[in-house]
């Protein structure tokens, strides 16, 4: 594809630079912030929401699920509409679809309309590409790399403040609604402050958006987690499992196909496939699966009365999210060791090491869980092995790629990933639902345990697929 300059206005002067780019770096830090804030905050809610719309454990998981299922195809699609008509401009399409779908989840009457709300909540995930693009058309080199640093950490820290400022707001209102709508208030304001001083990427693509591929895709994913959403009672060879699944892969291979005769594809299939760097992507999906698919079933277990479901501890959304505030410490910690123990070992053992980590940590939670002390110790090292994997696989993708698609590399990185979390939702929804106790309504024990198993077992694979790839010649 091309890249064509616009010209300046009329009476412009072609400035590297705008007049106020602090304050832009800013306010592009004010909505990384509320993406942290967002993403993470509603974890510790998620028991006291599926009590306020009578929903079980196993449904709970279509919550995140949808969320990322529309992230998948968010990311690549305002990633492209930026390219050609603006990241500015996507930006605000972006913050606007947000705010609304944060709207909607604090006000939902009902499972079906929450959902909605989470399908709104999808552009949340192209944000910070949008904002990387922005900064590294209008900024140096130099200027560019130090604000992209300072985005992604506020993308943590909104992370790490979220999920402890929700427990907080919850404990103080003692109202899920008021609470929910705490973050909505945060992110209406984002779509006004996006007019005030963000200047418009200069830099347009030529060529058109591959609606073909967007279609074909979201089809695939709606298809393939509605068939594993059948499976919540264990029965995989039913029809109504069997049929989306089947409909799913067959859009999915067509997609396939579409996307490598496109001379301009949404994804670029061919770089998932090559020898190199097809491993890396296998260990981002499945990243995605323990990452983001552990989230909802472990504030679940918290909550979980263990008078009545026999395990668990009965904790307040407060006591939750300071229960999982050693994860993203522990994330944080490991992000900002990467480079250092990569100078060491390298950013290829660093990832093994992460993977391992991760395993381990799951393996404990499926054999020691009696106890706050020994959930709390685990998630600090899982989090710890989640940000040495964060740090250490964009570097270890691009650098396996061939050196002209390392843009395209990365980007592709952060939808696999996504698209791992979509399909970690539906499958462990299944999988606890395969477990449910009759008398509770609720899945036993043995659920949560086969899960942390399987999200062990992708931490393990991942690992393998990090050991067996082939190294990029020349």
């Amino acid at each position: 594809m091309t890249a064509t300059a616009t010209p300046p206005p009329s009476g412009a002067t072609e400035q590297p630079l705008p007049a106020s780019v602090t304050a832009v770096v800013g306010l592009l830090i004010l909505f990384e912030v509320t993406s942290g804030f967002l993403q993470v905050g509603l974890a510790p809610l998620l028991p006291d929401l599926a009590d306020h719309l009578g929903i079980g454990s196993a449904a709970l998981n279509w919550v995140v699920s949808v969320q990322l299922l529309a992230a998948a195809v968010c990311v690549p699609l305002f990633g492209r509409l930026g390219d050609l008509y603006g990241h500015r401009r996507m930006l605000r399409v972006a913050l606007a679809l947000i705010a609304a779908g944060t709207l909607v989840v604090a006000l939902a009457p009902d499972y079906a309309t929450l959902l909605t709300g989470r399908v709104l909540q999808g552009p949340i995930a192209a944000l910070l590409p949008l904002e990387i693009a922005l900064v590294r058309d209008r900024l140096p080199v130099a200027d560019a790399r130090r604000a992209i640093a300072r985005l992604v950490g506020a993308l943590t820290l909104g992370a790490m403040a979220g999920g402890v400022v929700m427990g907080l707001v919850d404990t103080a209102f003692g109202d899920l609604r008021l609470t929910l709508l705490v973050p909505a208030v945060l992110a209406v304001i984002c779509v006004p402050v996006s007019f005030v001083a963000v200047p418009e990427s200069r830099i347009r693509a030529g060529g058109r958006v591959d609606w073909a591929g967007v279609v074909l895709l979201s089809g695939a994913m709606v298809a393939l987690l509605g068939g594993v959403s059948g499976a919540e009672g264990g029965s995989w060879g039913s029809a109504r499992v069997l049929g989306p699944l089947v409909l799913g892969l067959a859009l999915l291979a067509v997609w396939v196909l579409v996307e490598l005769r496109s001379s301009e594809p949404l994804v670029d299939v061919r770089a998932l496939a090559a020898r190199t760097t097809a491993p890396f992507y296998c260990a981002a999906f499945l990243f995605g699966v323990f990452y983001f698919g552990s989230q909802a079933p472990n504030s679940t277990f918290y909550a979980a009365d263990p008078e009545v479901t026999g395990y668990g501890f009965g904790l307040s959304a407060l006591s939750i999210s300071l229960v999982l505030l050693p994860g993203p410490v522990g994330s944080v910690i490991g992000s900002l060791g990467t480079a250092a123990v990569a100078k060491r070992i390298g950013y290829r053992p660093t990832l093994m090491v992460a993977f391992g980590l991760v395993a381990l940590t799951f393996l404990q939670f499926a054999l020691l869980h009696d106890e706050i002390w020994q959930m709390a110790a685990g998630s600090a090292f899982t989090g710890l092995g989640i940000g040495l994997a964060l740090g250490a696989m964009p570097t270890v993708i691009v650098e396996a790629s061939d050196p002209s698609r390392s843009g395209i590399s990365a980007a592709l990185y952060n939808n696999i990933k996504t698209v791992g979390g979509a399909v970690a939702g539906g499958v462990f929804a299944s999988l606890l639902g395969a477990f449910l106790v009759t008398s509770t309504g609720e899945p036993g024990e043995g659920g949560y345990e086969a899960l942390w198993l399987v999200a062990s077992a992708a931490a393990l694979i991942a690992l393998a697929a990090t050991v067996f790839s082939r190294r990029r010649e020349g």
